[in-house]
């Protein structure tokens, strides 16, 4: 009978030290999973403060006025005068009437 609570007791204990050590293992992962939860949300932090940037720089490369000064200046264009304006109107039935 002592020889059987002595396997037992051995057999016990290496259970609770396997016990121990999967609680172990499983916070360490836990820690590592949570890490790289972290740093996912720096970069999407990050690369939110870089799309707003981008959106700025795109609002003030295409400001009207700007566009319309360099259309001017390096590509030599110019308002149409009256005369060479025409607007063309497709009716529903597909005609098509051009007004000047």
């Amino acid at each position: 009978m002592l020889r059987n609570s002595g396997i037992l007791n051995v057999l016990l204990l290496a259970a609770v030290v396997m016990c121990g050590l999967s609680v172990v293992t499983s916070q360490h992962k836990a820690r590592k999973l949570f890490i790289k939860l972290q740093n996912g949300k720096e970069l999407a932090q990050q690369m939110d403060v870089e799309w707003g940037q981008l959106q700025l720089e795109q609002s003030t490369w295409a400001t009207p006025a700007r566009v319309e000064k360099i259309a001017a200046q390096q590509l030599q264009m110019q308002l149409p005068r009256n005369g060479q304006v025409q607007f063309i109107r497709v009716e529903p039935d597909g005609r098509v009437n051009r007004q000047p």
